[in-house]
Order: structure tokens, then C-alpha cells, then sequence
């Protein structure tokens, strides 16, 4: 399933880069693929699969459609979000099939105030991949409650009561549709809403499935990578049969000064990258969590998104390839995992100073201090 996903993501990739949204064949291919259902839990059909898994699944695709692997990878942990709302909520979702696509949007951007036995829900959310073809969206709002202080609530909605503005012109990952949602004084019944911190934190039911009690930061960022790494090994691919061809006058590009250098720099670096990922998932599925956990992964998440960045971008420089063709495959390759490598979850900088406090001693002498960053770092 997974390799006839990405055969047909492939073949329509030029269209979802064109039109600015995935052809229907191709959700329907991800559909059968199990991505919607991989984090569901059993009870509704789901898979409660595991973050290993799913990582493999989506840079398998990616290696035919980077914005297929992204919006697949994506609704899979939507699924995974959706599974802590009210049983009420649940049913409402997955009650006819574990397979509905889930959009979310969890920066709260928007604002929602009691009423009666729910909440009026208004705002604005950007970007939300995959939007166009999803049947819920979840979003993130500050709840104002007349006798409590604010708090933060995930909010599920049904795609059709949501306004999605087209706003998504990138250069990369143009295919994910990744649109501005618009709500405007929408009721939610509170059993569509959960606080943000539960889902963030991991708080689900004890004893339950892995994907059900691991914080967000755990595996998030390694899921949003997922896609640059089968990205750059068909980039790879690419430039590889190119440099191997007969170019004018018989001389192949592989034989030219630096060629050979690059070729194994490029490679080894997509390799290297590939196993740190690898270990990071098993992590992520079978370690203890803690603080040091979760900022370790989210330091090889971001780490290694930048060194596939630079890999691919490597293969594009003057003399190593046909870097003037602006519309190739590689070319689009490119500028997919530059903008992945981008994206706020796998920013070097605020993963590198939760994996630096992780490591500071001084929780021993101060284990408030201690506790404080490891609620932070979940």
C-alpha cells in the first residue's frame, strides 16, 4: 500500500504543484495507506500504531510527493491529538469510519467565550495543511471564562462550518494546500474540547498506548521530517541518474573535477541523517520519557533537517547539476525540504536550548527549577 501511495502521489505530484492542493486520487491513495487511522484508537477501528512507523510510511511517500507525505504525515498525528478529546467528540469523529482527515492549526491564534453549555469559537489560523480535503479541523483558542483565569482549549469543528481563504502561494510544499482558516461566532459544545496543555503534555489515559502518553515535542518533530528525508533521497536519486548519463561528446558529469566528492558528501549525509532519525523513533516508541528524552529528539529532529537542507541544496550549486532548469524535479525538491528545514517546529534554536537545560546540573540543588523545565520541555 505504502509504495502504490507513493507511485500515485508521484505521478500527480506536478499537478498538487500546480493547482496548490493534492489530486483526489492521491488522498484517496494516502486513505488507503492508513495514515488518517494510524494514531486512532482500536476501539474505533484505528491502528494505535507506532511513531516509527508512521515516520517511515511518510518519507516512503515523500520520495513521490513531498506535500502527499506531509499532509498524510500530518493527519496521522491530527488522529493522534483528536484521540484526547471527550468519547462524545470521538464518536462524533470516527464513529463511521477511523479514516476521517483531520486538519489543525494548534498555535491559539483565535479566541472563544462561554456559552451556556459550550463555547463561541472565532478567529483566524495559518497555515493549516491539508485543510481542503479534511472532515474536522482542530483549533486553538483562549477560552475567557467570567470566574476563572483564561485558559487554552483544543477545539474540534467540523470542516464545513470553517472559511478557508486561499493563502498559500510558497515556493515549496505548494501542493499541501496549506490555507488560512476563518471562524466566525461558531457554538462548540464542550464535549469538542479538551485543554491544550493535556494534549500537549501527553495526558492520556494510564496504561494506554504509546502515542496516547507521549508529549507532542517527543516525536513532532521528527514526524514533520519525515517527509524531507524521503524528499532528499529521491533529489539524490535524481541528480544520481543525471550524473551517471552520457553528456556531450560522451563525457559523463560523474567524472568531472569535485563531482565524485559530492556525490559521496551528499549521500553520506542523507545516510547519516536517516539512521539519527531512526534512532530517535525507537526513542520516541519504547524510552522513558523525561525532559533529556524529548530535547535529545528534538535536537536530532532539527539537526537533522538542516544537514538534508544542506545536502540537497549541495547537489544544486553551479556545475553540480542543471541548476538552471527552475521547473525540474529536483529543482522542486529542493525547495520542498528547504522549506520543511524552515518550519517553526524544526528551528535549530529553541530545540537547542531545550536539549542545553536538559542537560543543566542545577535541578539536583533546585528540583522546582527542575520540574519547571521539564513541564517546558513537554
Amino acid at each position: 500500500m505504502l509504495l502504490h501511495a507513493a507511485a500515485v502521489a508521484g505521478r500527480a505530484a506536478g499537478r498538487a504543484h500546480r493547482e496548490r492542493r493534492l489530486s483526489a486520487t492521491a488522498v484517496a491513495a494516502l486513505d488507503e495507506a492508513g495514515f488518517a487511522r494510524h494514531f486512532v484508537p482500536h476501539r474505533w477501528g484505528g491502528r494505535e500504531g507506532s511513531f516509527s512507523d508512521v515516520f517511515t510510511a511518510a518519507a516512503t511517500v515523500a520520495q513521490g510527493c513531498t506535500s502527499a507525505a506531509w499532509c498524510a504525515v500530518l493527519w496521522a498525528a491530527h488522529g493522534r491529538f483528536a484521540s484526547f478529546l471527550p468519547h462524545a467528540a470521538q464518536t462524533e469523529i470516527w464513529g463511521t469510519s477511523p479514516d476521517a482527515r483531520i486538519a489543525a492549526a494548534l498555535a491559539p491564534t483565535g479566541s472563544a467565550r462561554a456559552a451556556g453549555d459550550g463555547w463561541v469559537l472565532e478567529g483566524e489560523w495559518s497555515p493549516v495543511s491539508g485543510v481542503n480535503h479534511a472532515d474536522w479541523v482542530l483549533l486553538a483558542a483562549r477560552m475567557d471564562e467570567a470566574l476563572a483565569a483564561s485558559r487554552t482549549g483544543m477545539f474540534a469543528v467540523p470542516r464545513g462550518v470553517v472559511e478557508v481563504r486561499d493563502t498559500w502561494n510558497s515556493a515549496g510544499m505548494r501542493g499541501t494546500g496549506s490555507h488560512t482558516v476563518v471562524v466566525r461566532d461558531t457554538f462548540v459544545p464542550e464535549h469538542r474540547v479538551v485543554d491544550l496543555h493535556r494534549v500537549l503534555a501527553g495526558e492520556g489515559p494510564a496504561g494506554g498506548a504509546r502515542c496516547r502518553t507521549a508529549p507532542a515535542h517527543l516525536a513532532g518533530g521528527l514526524m514533520f521530517a519525515a517527509p524531507a528525508l524521503g524528499a532528499a533521497r529521491a533529489a539524490l536519486k535524481d541528480w544520481t541518474a543525471w550524473a551517471v548519463q552520457d553528456g556531450e561528446g560522451g563525457a559523463r558529469p560523474l567524472n568531472s573535477l569535485g563531482i565524485p566528492e559530492l556525490l559521496a558528501q551528499a549521500s553520506a549525509d542523507i545516510d547519516a541523517v536517516e539512521l539519527l532519525f531512526n534512532q530517535a523513533a525507537e526513542r520516541a516508541d519504547t524510552a522513558d520519557v523525561d525532559s533529556a528524552l524529548v530535547a535529545l529528539n528534538r535536537r536530532d529532529a532539527a539537526v537533522g533537517a538542516a544537514r538534508l537542507a544542506g545536502a540537497v541544496d549541495s547537489l544544486l550549486q553551479p556545475g553540480a547539476a542543471r541548476s538552471g532548469d527552475v521547473d525540474g524535479a529536483l529543482q522542486q525538491r529542493r525547495r520542498d525540504v528547504l522549506t520543511i528545514a524552515s518550519h517553526g517546529a524544526l528551528r535549530l534554536g529553541p530545540a537547542a536550548t531545550a536539549y542545553a537545560l536538559a542537560l543543566t546540573p542545577q535541578d539536583a540543588a533546585d528540583p522546582e527549577a527542575g520540574a519547571e523545565r521539564e513541564r517546558t520541555a513537554r
